[in-house]
């Protein structure tokens, strides 16, 4: 258990899951509590790391920090996505180590697994078959996260957990319309599509002048506005969307995912997750205060033969629970009040047809989920409207 008093660095404590995790330490009464914006810390920058560490000297470090989007952003940034995310994380778990952190929680992402994956899917899916085209670059970079993680704890005997959370939503959410995920910007293209419905153009410059699309906010006129939202499949009450709407996709409120990284960093070490009955006798748990000897072998599970392979140590983090997109765009066409037509562009990829967790590993860790998809949308679409 961490010491109340410990110094706690959140890593893009700003974010969806970072404020929430934020928010849920607080809660539990921990209020040494770290965090950065990207202005003031660039993660990507090692040298700036390094002195945010030997200045600050964390206790424990939440790595929620990442730069993700959705399809088309995939498709689009390729080499930001693997650049960005690897160096932030090799910065980041690197300067950890090096600064004698006791505990760290990698936040990744179910992406990491297949494309073909067997449903649902269980973390020894890892690395069976060929990823998603279209996120292969974030997913590589997430599994080189979480094997950083694995491979320290082997081989130095730290205490480094990675978790893989499902689709979330939630608070702070991203709603861009080019890099948000799947449900945000779904709610707010139905969003804009009826006010343009309506004709309500004070909503609409509201809206815009919140969150500019392309450069262009509520001060543009009405044809530049409507132009650059038609680009994005926003018309006069209809929303068009990609793909056929037939994928499953499973979802999790951002503040129960907080809460569930929350549960792991305070009662989950490495050994409960390896099996501390046959590990008993390997160091796990531990890191030199200060500067690390790189060259001793205390604590190097990975170089003992009697412990054989250990691999998929990740933890996945979901509801078990999943939704087709097309019944998804019915619930947020609810919660929004719209009544107009959403179509789907099956000229449009997909992306990967199922991705349901397999959280059987999590349950058995003492964390379930608490908030059911349909009160989810709705939750998220009141924050959306008074933010």
């Amino acid at each position: 258990m961490i010491n109340k008093s410990a110094k706690i660095f959140v890593a893009g404590h700003r974010g969806l899951v970072g404020s929430a995790i934020w928010k849920n330490l607080e809660q539990r009464g921990y209020h040494n509590l770290v965090g950065r914006t990207h202005a003031e810390l660039d993660l990507t920058d090692q040298l700036a790391v390094r002195k945010f560490f030997d200045e600050e000297r964390p206790d424990a470090v939440v790595l929620a920090a990442a730069y993700v989007g959705g399809i088309m952003a995939n498709s689009l940034y390729r080499a930001d996505f693997i650049m960005q995310n690897m160096m932030m994380q090799c910065n980041v778990i690197s300067e950890s180590y090096a600064h004698g952190v006791k505990k760290l929680l990698f936040l990744g992402s179910t992406c990491i697994y297949p494309k073909n994956a067997p449903q649902p899917i269980k973390e020894d899916a890892l690395l069976t078959s060929p990823l998603e085209y279209t996120n292969e670059e974030y997913a590589l970079a997430k599994i080189s996260g979480l094997k950083m993680c694995e491979s320290y704890n082997l081989q130095y005997g730290t205490n480094y957990i990675a978790v893989m959370p499902t689709n979330l939503y939630g608070p702070n959410d991203n709603f861009h319309l080019e890099n948000s995920h799947v449900m945000p910007a779904m709610m707010r293209k139905v969003y804009l599509a009826r006010m343009i419905g309506e004709n309500n153009w004070d909503a609409i410059r509201a809206d815009m002048d919140k969150r500019p699309v392309n450069g262009v906010d509520g001060k543009a006129s009405e044809e530049a506005i409507l132009e650059v939202l038609n680009r994005y499949g926003i018309e006069n009450n209809k929303v068009n969307l990609w793909g056929t709407g037939t994928p499953l996709r499973e979802f999790l409120w951002s503040e129960d995912m907080a809460d569930a990284s929350v549960h792991v960093l305070l009662n989950v070490d490495f050994s409960d997750i390896i099996g501390i009955d046959k590990y008993s006798s390997v160091h796990f748990g531990g890191t030199a205060d200060g500067k690390v000897d790189r060259n001793s072998s205390e604590g190097r599970g990975g170089a003992i033969p009697s412990l054989g392979e250990i691999r998929n140590c990740h933890i996945n983090v979901g509801t078990g629970k999943e939704v087709t997109i097309k019944q998804l765009a019915e619930l947020v066409a609810k919660a929004v009040g719209f009544t107009g037509t959403i179509a789907f562009d099956a000229t449009k990829p997909d992306g990967t047809p199922r991705k349901l967790c397999d959280v059987e590993k999590l349950h058995s860790l003492g964390w379930t989920h608490k908030m059911e998809i349909e009160d989810g949308v709705k939750a998220l679409f009141k924050w959306y409207t008074e933010n």
